[in-house]
């Protein structure tokens, strides 16, 4: 499997937009345009991955000094199953093994949605390749969010909320189109 990392400069794949405006819903997804432009002014890796020459899948991680936030983890629709999505997710856990990565899910447990088995399934996923319940939640635009842990150590609410404080201020930096 061959990556890419995406910038600034690259981010303009129709590929990678397609996968990313269809894999997330719109109410958890930065708009494109406005993720273009954190590109410049964030500290994230964005990449794409590949098998041989076909586009397979993204991921985008927020990097910071205790931990890494694992903000989008995608694979086409039409190649799940195959075994892309373990190859990504060892990938990241050997290039960010020296801090803990955290993600946050859809939660297995909301009731009032329809995708609980995809949840599920994406839930018994991480755990068995060794993420851990923080039994920390979140909810946004009424989807409930459970939060996973890779490495040792904690994750807690405070840890959570100076993400968003991050984010709020990157958010407030970046540059405006007139």
């Amino acid at each position: 499997m061959r990556t890419e990392k995406i910038t600034a400069e690259n981010v303009d794949n129709v590929q990678l937009k397609n996968l990313y405006e269809s894999a997330f819903p719109k109410e958890e997804r930065i708009p494109y345009d406005e993720l273009k432009g954190l590109l410049g002014v964030m500290p994230i890796d964005f990449m794409a991955y590949y098998d041989e020459d076909v586009f397979v899948g993204l991921t985008m991680v927020l990097n910071r000094k205790d931990f890494n936030w694992g903000w989008y983890f995608a694979v086409r629709e039409e190649l799940r199953g195959r075994g892309y999505g373990q190859h990504i997710l060892t990938a990241l856990k050997a290039k960010y093994a020296d801090r803990r990565l955290v993600i946050d899910i859809e939660s297995p447990w909301q009731t009032d949605c329809n995708n609980k088995e995809q949840r599920c399934r994406r839930y018994e996923f991480y755990k068995r390749n060794g993420f851990r319940d923080t039994q920390t939640a979140k909810s946004f635009e009424g989807i409930d969010y459970t939060i996973l842990l890779l490495g040792e150590g904690t994750f807690t609410q405070n840890d959570y909320d100076s993400i968003i404080d991050d984010l709020r201020k990157f958010w407030k930096n970046l540059p405006k189109e007139d």
